[in-house]
C-alpha cells in the first residue's frame, strides 16, 4: 500500500478542497444545492480518489483512481471558472484557486503517465 500522504498530488488537492470550502461559503443561498455543493463534492472527489487508489493493491487499480481524480479536478476547473463569471467568485478567489487547480491537474497528469 502507498502513502497518499507523501505525494505532492495529495498536498494539492487537499488544499484544493480546503480552499473551496471556505470560498464557496460566500455563495449565494439559492446555489447552496446547485453550484456550491457540486464544487464542494469535485473537490472532495480529487483528494478522496487519491487516498483511495493509494490503499489498492495493484497499480492498474490505483492509476484506475488517479484518473477519476483528474476527471474531478478538471471538473473543478470549469466550476471555477463559471463561478467567477457568475460573479460568486472574487477575482482574488479565483486567482488562488484557478491556478491551484491547474498545477493539481498537471502534477495528477504526470504521476499518472509515470506509472503507466
Amino acid at each position: 500500500m502507498r502513502d497518499h500522504t507523501k505525494l505532492r498530488a495529495f498536498e494539492l488537492a487537499d488544499r484544493l478542497a480546503l480552499l473551496v470550502y471556505q470560498h464557496t461559503r460566500s455563495f449565494p443561498r439559492e446555489e447552496q444545492f446547485g453550484l456550491t455543493s457540486q464544487l464542494r463534492r469535485a473537490s472532495v472527489s480529487v483528494a478522496s480518489n487519491i487516498v483511495e487508489g493509494c490503499a489498492r493493491s495493484s497499480t492498474s487499480d490505483y492509476v484506475r483512481f488517479l484518473e477519476i481524480a483528474y476527471g474531478s479536478v478538471r471538473e473543478v476547473e470549469y466550476q471555477l471558472s463559471l463561478a467567477h463569471r457568475l460573479g460568486y467568485l472574487s477575482g482574488g478567489a479565483h486567482e488562488e484557486l484557478g491556478p491551484l487547480a491547474v498545477e493539481t491537474s498537471k502534477v495528477l497528469g504526470g504521476l499518472i503517465r509515470s506509472l503507466r
